[in-house]
């Protein structure tokens, strides 16, 4: 079986600097998952 394509990903959008993601680390807590990596989580601003 193949794996999905990029596109097909789910995708959300980094609350702190709105770059899209998606990241299959965070596939079991995607729902919860509002930054894109650790230094937007720790800057937690609103710059976009």
């Amino acid at each position: 079986m193949r794996s999905p394509k990029k596109s097909d990903l789910p995708e959300k959008i980094c609350v702190s600097c709105g770059r899209p993601f998606f990241g299959a680390k965070w596939a079991a807590v995607w729902a919860a998952v509002k930054y894109c990596s650790e230094r937007c989580r720790r800057n937690r601003r609103h710059n976009a």
